[in-house]
């Protein structure tokens, strides 16, 4: 039997396992492949988490669920992951678990002044952003213990994000990285890890169940200040940027139905887009870690892997 039951093996699920092993408390996996971090602690489990009956069986005992899972592509969105919240919802109810939540910005749609905190209205108008909030406030409806921790976009070791797809690519061959984005609006970037202990700690806490939390991350940063950082990191010569312009995706998003749904999401990139966790911080306490460090793990590591 382990206390704490994590779906999803990518950088999140992973790094909560490591941070409970490290406790000396017993977690268990459960992914479709059966992958995961290899510990003595860490029972590793292949099985479909959208399978209620199973996941409920699996979780019997546990004090936490922790939702990391996350479909390989935004096109799968729609079909995988409200099964997936159902399932996990009726285990948490099953077993008296509280269930957290990995989330993002995505509910809140574009902001005018590009600033977000979690009093700000979740008024997305995309697909995704619109799905996002209908799984929160399904969490919230359904009579248990809940917390959803919402972050930006990851930075770290084995991170599927903006190094592994377009920077790091770039810097290993000396080519010129296509980003697609304004090159010098501020972002806030979120460091994996910090996801993983701010899920961990307010799983725990029972001030911040019925609520979404934001990850405390460093000052948001531009596209072209993080490239020249990941340069440092990586030892190389500063990338050249380009930007992309920004009708190509958008085009190339009437037939290749993924470059549409990333269409969606453009907003992000092309305007400021800052996360305020200063609620979260003063709350319980949680500090950001320094993006530089951040960065250095992400170089270090061996490549991304998914969520």
């Amino acid at each position: 039997m382990a206390d704490y039951v994590i779906l999803g093996a990518g950088s999140i699920g992973s790094n909560i396992a490591r941070l409970h092993t490290r406790r000396g408390e017993r977690v268990r996996v459960v992914t479709r492949s059966g992958s995961g971090p290899d510990h003595p602690l860490v029972e590793k489990v292949a099985v479909d988490a959208s399978d209620a009956t199973r996941l409920t069986e699996l979780s019997r005992g546990a004090r936490v669920i922790y939702h990391a899972a996350n479909p390989p592509s935004y096109t799968m969105w729609e079909r995988m992951l409200p099964p997936l919240q159902d399932a996990a919802i009726a285990a948490a109810k099953a077993n008296d678990a509280v269930l957290a939540l990995t989330g993002s910005m995505y509910a809140y749609g574009p902001q005018p002044d590009g600033h977000m905190d979690e009093h700000t209205p979740m008024n997305a108008t995309g697909r995704k952003g619109r799905l996002r909030r209908r799984l929160w406030e399904r969490a919230q409806a359904a009579d248990i213990r809940t917390v959803e921790v919402r972050g930006s976009d990851y930075v770290g070791r084995g991170a599927a994000g903006i190094y592994s797809m377009v920077i790091g690519p770039a810097l290993e061959k000396g080519k010129t990285a296509w980003m697609p984005g304004d090159l010098d609006t501020p972002h806030t970037f979120t460091y994996n890890k910090d996801m993983a202990a701010a899920l961990v700690a307010l799983s725990d806490d029972q001030r911040a169940w019925g609520h979404a939390w934001h990850v405390p991350s460093p000052p948001a940063i531009s596209l072209r200040d993080l490239a020249h950082r990941y340069a440092a990191a990586a030892g190389k010569p500063p990338v050249k940027l380009v930007r992309m312009p920004r009708f190509v995706m958008r085009t190339a998003g009437y037939v290749v139905p993924i470059a549409r749904e990333m269409a969606e999401m453009d907003y992000q990139w092309y305007s400021p887009f800052r996360m305020d966790a200063t609620r979260t911080a003063n709350m319980f306490g949680l500090t950001a870690t320094d993006i530089d460090t951040a960065i250095e793990d992400e170089v270090a590591g061996a490549g991304p892997s998914s969520e």
